[in-house]
């Protein structure tokens, strides 16, 4: 497969859907939420590329993600995500990802690495020496029967206030930390520029990685 020359890269998050092209800096975005369907992010999104040149499209999906098909509808947006043929909409060659997935490729560096992302709800991958797994750790139980994310999500830091939840934020990386026997915790997401303090082994990365890992994950293929 030849390397695509730009790649759009549209990551969907469960309040907004952003976008760059590569070689580019500008970002546009515009609202998500309970509402969007794959019909109408497709449509908003290529009216917001106007103007830019791409080859080929990276899309980071909040939700699970098998062989390149989105599997799960999202706990956070529309309905009618699985079996959507975004290659047909688009026009253009796709490959999509589960969100986490996208940013933990654009945040590795090297050997066992936990992404983390604290946004609306709590987002999850492996990166194995080099191999990325997605994982869905958000709806596992943690405490009171409630999950990961009832805790570390956004209703979560509502629900606890801030300074409950930085110390539930801490928790849940020590126990997966341990549990995945991980080299080093990425922590990203619109909520992790909240933590005042990062727990041990860990480091917090902009959400402007998923782009780096746009573009990464068509050179992988290419390779």
């Amino acid at each position: 497969m030849r390397k695509p020359k730009k790649i759009l890269v549209v990551d969907v998050g469960g309040t907004n859907v952003k976008m760059r092209v590569s070689g580019h800096r500008t970002l546009r975005k515009f609202r998500s939420g309970p509402r969007l369907t794959p019909e109408k992010m497709v449509l908003q999104a290529r009216a917001l590329a106007a103007g830019w040149r791409y080859d080929a499209i990276s899309i980071g999906y909040p939700g699970v993600v098998l062989h390149g098909k989105v599997a799960v509808e999202p706990h956070n947006l529309g309905r009618g995500w699985v079996g959507f043929a975004f290659d047909k909409a688009f026009g253009k060659p796709v490959q999509v990802i589960n969100d986490a997935a996208l940013q933990a490729i654009g945040s590795y560096k090297s050997g066992r690495m936990l992404f983390l992302g604290l946004g609306t709800g709590l987002g999850s991958a492996l990166v194995l020496d080099g191999v990325v797994e997605p994982t869905e750790l958000a709806h596992l139980p943690y405490k009171r029967g409630r999950t990961f994310e009832e805790y570390v999500g956004d209703r979560g830091r509502r629900r606890l206030g801030v300074k409950k939840w930085r110390k539930a934020v801490a928790d849940v990386v020590e126990r997966l930390s341990t549990a995945l026997q991980v080299d080093e915790v990425v922590i990203g997401g619109g909520n992790a520029r909240r933590l005042t303090r990062l727990p041990k082994k860990a480091r917090r990365v902009a959400n402007s990685n998923a782009f780096i890992g746009g573009v990464r994950l068509w050179q992988a293929s290419a390779r």
